[in-house]
């Protein structure tokens, strides 16, 4: 997600490190490269120079702390920019308090992901919000779009209502009843769209609001169209209350012009945002985390929900347990595997990872994951439990169960017992006791206490699975995970040298 603005904008904000304070002649520099930046993003021009001039008034009456460098300030100041600009308050969805239903309805030009995005927001709020959730299938005019919901709603065990032949307006208000009539709670309005907008397609957006008056209307917009996104919801805002954007398909939007932009420009919030193909993909969109990711600085807070949700506590606390007692097995390692797919795309994983560089995750092989499971699932229960009992005839035969080569599992071994050793010394270094308390409501824990992140994910001890260089990962060079230390270590030496030089 955004990985061209994310990687133009690091290396503005690099090449200002280690220059010490933020004076008006290298703000101006980096401020232009920044401008060039977001305007090949496609971000509108509009917001571009609103931005730029807010960050110099900022700056202007900014006192720079001398330990903080320019590239440090600027990202600073263009964060809490952002995210005021993009911020928005407020629930997504209005709901009622009386007995009636909630109505929703779903709006956007045809191929926006609106269909799809009805079946999300309805796993969404059944999941979430412990909603009772009706699809309504009143988009009459695509091919199919009746059948699309319907195989969705199946899928996600929701039930689909339409009535053939009964113009929209007439499907929205029975659909209504229906829902009164079988304890819904929430009713999804899926409208259709066209390929452009349209006075026809107004007019029957138009004759259903009257008809069931809604609660919430969302304008659904595909991420991936950039300034067109922004002018279709502009010109559909012109003609219709809009309370709220879904934007789909920002998993594969590299520049980030919509995401940027349409807050700012039509005045109305993005509400949802959609990351991927899966039923599960939405998520309620964050100003916050958002801006963080583009800027390179991860989305932690967004990891740690994802993992609450296929994590359970007590198994958690039990693995945790084993660490310590260096009783950690393949069997857990399996699980914790397991896990990790429940969560999602290693890619997107990634890019939630602070520190992460920008494009790693086109690095990453998905089959990794299941080649790796293949392995750990060909072991007999006693060399899951004590791997160094596995040999080279073992190791022959897991090879051939898991319709893999013998130097697989031969890496897959010797990562693991580098984890092993890992966890060893991070035991040593008092970094469990300080997890624990972290996320168990005790001690707090700074970020030097985290282990080397860069060299999990580049082949370093304890690399993680699918990744390169983790097990059933590809191979990386120490070479080039030596030269990246070495450029951190000096890294931290010129700024030393420039905090005593002030």
């Amino acid at each position: 997600m955004f990985e061209s603005l994310t990687q133009r904008l690091s290396k503005v904000f690099s090449g200002l490190t280690g220059r010490g304070q933020l004076t008006e002649e290298n703000m101006e520099e980096g401020l232009a490269e920044v401008r060039a930046a977001l305007l090949e993003a496609d971000v509108h021009f509009r917001v571009v120079r609103d931005l730029i001039d807010r960050v110099k008034a900022q700056a202007d009456g900014t006192e720079v702390l001398k330990s903080v460098s320019a590239g440090q300030m600027l990202v600073k100041l263009f964060h809490d920019e952002l995210v005021e600009m993009m911020s928005s308050e407020g629930e997504p969805i209005a709901f009622r308090g009386d007995a009636k239903p909630t109505v929703v309805l779903m709006a956007g030009l045809q191929g926006s992901g609106k269909t799809t995005s009805t079946a999300k927001l309805a796993v969404h709020l059944r999941d979430e919000r412990r909603r009772k959730p009706l699809l309504v299938a009143a988009d009459v005019q695509r091919p199919a779009a009746v059948d699309q919901l319907r195989q969705l709603g199946a899928q996600i065990d929701l039930p689909v209502f339409h009535v053939p032949g009964e113009p929209p307006e007439r499907l929205a208000e029975l659909a209504l009843a229906e829902a009164m009539k079988t304890g819904r709670d929430t009713v999804l309005v899926d409208t259709a769209g066209r390929l452009h907008i349209d006075d026809e397609l107004m007019e029957e957006l138009k004759r259903i609001r009257a008809a069931v008056t809604p609660d919430t209307t969302f304008l659904v917009c595909d991420a991936m169209t950039g300034q067109d996104a922004v002018r279709s919801a502009s010109a559909f805002r012109e003609t219709l209350p809009l309370d709220g954007v879904i934007l789909t398909k920002l998993d594969g939007d590299s520049r980030g012009g919509a995401a940027l932009s349409v807050r700012h420009v039509t005045e109305t919030p993005v509400r949802y945002v959609g990351l991927g193909e899966k039923v599960a993909d939405l998520e309620p969109f964050h100003a916050d985390r958002l801006v963080s990711r583009l800027l390179g600085m991860g989305d932690v807070v967004s990891l740690v929900e994802k993992a609450q949700k296929v994590v359970d506590e007590e198994e958690a606390e039990a693995q945790m347990k084993r660490m310590m007692e260096d009783r950690f097995t393949l069997d857990d390692f399996l699980k914790q595997l397991r896990a990790i797919k429940k969560m999602g795309s290693l890619g997107g994983l990634l890019g939630h990872l602070p520190g992460v560089p920008a494009g790693m995750a086109d690095q990453i092989d998905e089959k990794q994951l299941d080649r790796t499971e293949a392995v750990v699932l060909s072991m007999t229960p006693q060399e899951r439990k004590r791997p160094e009992i596995i040999d080279a005839g073992r190791k022959r035969r897991i090879a051939r169960g898991s319709g893999t080569a013998v130097d697989v599992v031969s890496r897959l071994l010797k990562q693991f017992e580098q984890m092993r050793k890992m966890m060893k010394q991070m035991k040593k270094g008092g970094l469990f006791s300080r997890l624990k308390g972290a996320f168990g409501g005790g001690g707090g824990m700074g970020l030097g206490d985290m282990p080397d992140m860069e060299g999990m994910m580049s082949g370093g001890p304890g690399g993680m699975p699918g990744m390169p260089g983790g097990p059933g990962g590809a191979r990386t060079t120490n070479a080039s995970a030596d030269a990246r230390r070495k450029n951190r270590k000096a890294e931290r030496k010129r700024r030393k040298q420039g905090r005593k030089r002030r």
